[in-house]
């Protein structure tokens, strides 16, 4: 996709058109596009670029009008009075804003060291200025705290790839492969609102005949399209994915073939997967034991087959296991490797993939290389120029990086690049409390953002027509954005806006502003490396319409489709990996009895800096809607278009009610791209992150809704004395309830008449004689509410061991009954004749075995508390 230059016919003193062709500013797809400019506003078309094809969707085709916006920044601002953040922000020069920033990362680093000054990043960067932003904080400033908002987004799919393939690439093949699948399963994605131009190669599938299986909470227009819409609970999508592979080894479906071929660890996965019978898998997702057969027999039979997953699936407290659980299944079916099938995971922003891959993350060096590796660390270090021994070692992740702002230890002076995390973090009151707390903030932009408005300096951004660079989309493809018109004047790139402070810090041999010597020398950071550009030069993009990493040498093609013949594990095989179903860590109770989720709609995008400001898209989601039931909403006596209230154990925020039977009823769905007294994530949940990822459950925690009046074009903000106190940096703090405000207009809701309880799992057990029996485990041992009761409904039960084994349920210390379950056998036993359990019982499950006998038991007892 080369640039043309209109001729130059233009009357004197009219600046000639010229026409570029480049690629979207928004989503993973990189749509190309050509963009006219001369005399301002620019104008664009689609063009036939291979993931788009001539589409583009509603936030493409508006992206144009924002280069001019009357909010568009175009000079610095400074606080009037500096260290004062109540004083008004006001333009100063870009000398006096670099000073004052240079000046307080020194004073910072001589006072609290050098990893007090840390860097903020985003997915939305060019791979230059990803890289060489990772570079600025190691080099120029040595410091460890760099991280980006990419660890909220795709950070659990990378982690779950890497140890299952060695290797993380959104999609390892073209986005084209998807209308050869025959069966293709999204879990938690729904292209047709977040990447609309996509939709094609999945409308080109369904018109040969393919399947598609969609599984979201919601039925999302992706939803309405598939021929099969599995609907969990958040938060099961790990349960579902094992259930899947259990009926898959029951039916004997899986390709076992392939597994010994080209895999290791199935047998510890086979075992793991024994639990999860398809009627507990229903009860723990909401999902019809006749759907989960249906969707493995659709898969197993299908000459190719993908499973596709998204930020539904992984945005959880266990999303790198959840990921693992559906490459599991994809493994199991002998998908990853062959054309037309495997599984893929859907990046969500413009430049996800290269973002995450060249340094900005804060484990990683350029190609995808370990930080703690020494051999990485000296092969980097070499291209730069310095020592080794001079690299910071990993610093925290973005939300333990944000959470420490202000602390000992923590950072004090942050730079935060193409973010906006007042708004994308989670908790994100407490975010902002912490951004108060630091000493100095700067942010680099083009409007002013709910992050920049907190900010000690604010530094004016070009944007994405207005800059030149590579990004790299969702199928790993390497493609160029080529400046298409100047930035207004006073107005830097960020790749300058880096290589300036660089110089000031007295490091500016080391740095360019130039984003194709920045290129070539990344393409040297990253020979050797997982994700190895050593072989894409400029001139070869322009000439393939983009190169596919990993990319060698010169003479080597690309790698649109991986893993044909190995994996990329120092054997070649693909590792499964045991995962269990866990709980989510912000349950619903009494007093916030519902389950909130997130999420985007088609017509904003991400934290909404831009696309809030778009008159068009405004017209399309003008304000925030909280979707609710039909039979939720009844029951709260609310309205289409009402004002209600959410209110979490973090925070409160404010929507428009959207009632819809697309959703399930105990759910509530909000979109994250508003901020203030609307803001999805001052409700959302970050304190269990996943220990592998770092990834705040975003997908999942307990809600209360009322309504709050009638329709009303302005959402009035909740009032500041009834939020709860974000938590101190002291250690944790026990959760307040804080029910939802009552007003004169709010109806009683309907109270809950029934609870269901559940004792159940998976334990080890050692046999003691069979007129021996135990406690199992305290999880097995449950008190029934005081004035309250409780009724049995039934056990169900499994034993891996090869002796028969008992399972007793005991009330109040007395056996009430036994369930004898076979060698490698299970049990099913309704209870409709248990006389109740009334208020203060104490009910336990007791186990037991032959004396010498070891293995597992797996035990479901339902009860229902009324």
């Amino acid at each position: 996709m080369s640039a043309t230059v209109s001729p130059a016919s233009a009357a004197p003193g009219v600046r000639a058109s010229r026409t570029t062709n480049t690629h979207c500013p928004y989503c993973s797809l990189q749509c190309g596009m050509a963009v006219t400019a001369g005399a301002r506003p620019a104008t664009l078309v689609p063009l036939d670029f291979p993931t788009n094809r001539g589409g583009l969707c509603s936030k493409g085709w508006s992206s144009a009008e924002l280069l001019d916006h009357p909010e568009r920044l175009l000079r610095p601002l400074v606080r009037a009075v500096p260290g004062d953040r109540t004083s008004p922000l006001v333009e100063t020069s870009w000398d006096d804003a670099l000073n004052r920033v240079v000046a307080a990362i020194e004073r910072t680093q001589r006072t609290h060291g050098r990893d007090a000054v840390g860097c903020f990043g985003g997915g939305s960067l060019t791979n230059e200025q990803a890289y060489q932003f990772g570079k600025f904080a190691r080099v120029a400033l040595r410091t460890s705290a760099i991280d980006y908002n990419g660890r909220f987004c795709m950070s659990s799919a990378a982690g779950a790839a890497n140890r299952a393939f060695g290797l993380d690439r959104g999609l390892p093949f073209p986005l084209a492969d998807i209308a050869e699948a025959d069966v293709v399963v999204l879990v938690g994605s729904n292209p047709a609102d977040t990447m609309p131009p996509a939709m094609q190669w999945f409308d080109a599938g369904r018109e040969r005949g393919a399947r598609h299986i969609v599984v979201d909470p919601r039925r999302t227009a992706t939803a309405r399209n598939a021929a099969l819409h599995l609907q969990p609970l958040p938060g099961t999508d790990l349960a579902l994915a094992n259930g899947l592979l259990h009926i898959a080894l029951v039916e004997g479906l899986v390709d076992e073939e392939y597994v010994a071929a080209r895999t290791t660890g199935f047998e510890a996965v086979r075992e793991g997967v024994a639990a999860y019978w398809p009627d507990r898998v229903e009860r723990l997702t909401g999902v019809p034991v006749a759907d989960q057969r249906r969707t493995v027999f659709a898969l197993a039979r299908a000459e190719k087959a993908m499973v596709l997953t998204a930020r539904g699936a992984e945005q959880h407290r266990s999303g790198t296991d959840t990921a693992q659980a559906w490459i599991n299944l994809a493994l199991a079916l002998g998908l990853p490797g062959r054309r037309g099938s495997g599984w893929g995971t859907v990046t969500g922003q413009g430049n996800g993939q290269g973002g995450r891959e060249h340094g900005q993350k804060a484990d990683q060096l350029p190609g995808y290389r370990s930080l703690t590796d020494p051999a990485a660390r000296a092969h980097v270090a070499a291209v730069w120029g310095v020592d080794p021994d001079e690299l910071p070692m990993p610093g925290k992740s973005a939300f333990e990086l944000l959470d420490a702002l202000g602390t000992d230890g923590g950072v004090r002076t942050l730079l935060v690049l193409a973010s906006n995390v007042a708004v994308s973090a989670p908790d994100a009151r407490r975010v902002i409390s912490r951004l108060a707390d630091l000493d100095f903030l700067v942010v680099s932009d083009f409007f002013l953002s709910e992050t920049a408005e907190l900010a000690d300096v604010v530094l004016p951004s070009a944007m994405w027509a207005e800059e030149a660079g590579t990004m790299t989309n969702l199928e790993g493809r390497v493609l160029r954005r080529r400046q298409a018109l100047a930035p207004p004047e006073g107005v830097r790139d960020d790749l300058q806006l880096l290589a300036e402070l660089a110089a000031r810090l007295g490091a500016g041999d080391r740095f360019s502003g130039d984003p194709e010597t920045v290129f070539e020398e990344l393409r040297r950071a990253s020979a050797g490396g997982v994700a190895d550009y050593s072989g894409i030069s400029y001139r070869r993009i322009d000439e393939e319409h983009g190169v596919f990493w990993p990319c060698p040498g010169d003479a080597h093609p690309g790698t649109p489709r991986l893993f044909t013949e190995r994996f990329a594990t120092p054997d070649g095989r693909a590792r499964f990996l045991r995962v269990e179903h866990v709980d989510a860590h912000d349950r619903p109770d009494a007093d916030y009895p519902y389950v909130l989720t997130t999420g985007r709609v088609l017509a904003q995008y991400q934290s909404g800096t831009q696309t809030r400001r778009s008159r068009s898209l405004q017209m399309v989601a003008p304000t925030p809607r909280a979707e609710l039931h039909p039979d939720l909403a009844r029951a709260l006596g609310i309205a289409n278009d009402d004002v209600v209230e959410l209110v979490t154990r973090r925070g409160r925020a404010r929507f428009h009610a959207a009632v819809t039977d697309t959703i399930r009823p105990d759910v509530v769905f909000v979109p994250f791209h508003w901020g203030g007294g609307s803001s999805a994530n001052a409700l959302t949940d970050a304190d269990a992150l996943d220990p592998t990822s770092r990834m705040p459950a975003f997908k999942v925690c307990a809600v209360a809704v009322t309504r709050i009046g009638e329709p009303d074009e302005h959402i009035p903000p909740p009032a500041a004395a009834t939020q709860p106190r974000p938590r101190e940096h002291t250690g944790p703090v026990p959760p307040t309830p804080h029910p939802p405000s009552r007003t004169t207009t709010t109806p009683r809701s309907t109270p809950v008449k029934s609870t269901p309880r559940f004792l159940q799992g998976v334990f080890p057990i050692t046999g003691e004689g069979l007129s021996k029996p135990g406690p199992v485990d305290p999880a097995l041992r449950w008190t029934v509410p005081p004035g309250r009761t409780a009724q049995a409904l039934y056990f169900r039960g499994g034993n891996s061991t090869g002796e028969l084994v008992y399972v007793l349920l005991v009330r109040d210390g007395e056996p009430v009954r036994w369930f004898p379950i076979g060698a490698k056998a299970d049990t099913h036993v309704p209870l409709r004749v248990v006389e109740d359990l009334l208020g203060g019982s104490v009910v336990e499950l007791h186990a037991a075995a032959p004396e010498g006998v070891t293995g597992e038991i797996v035990v479901d007892l339902g009860l229902v508390e009324v």
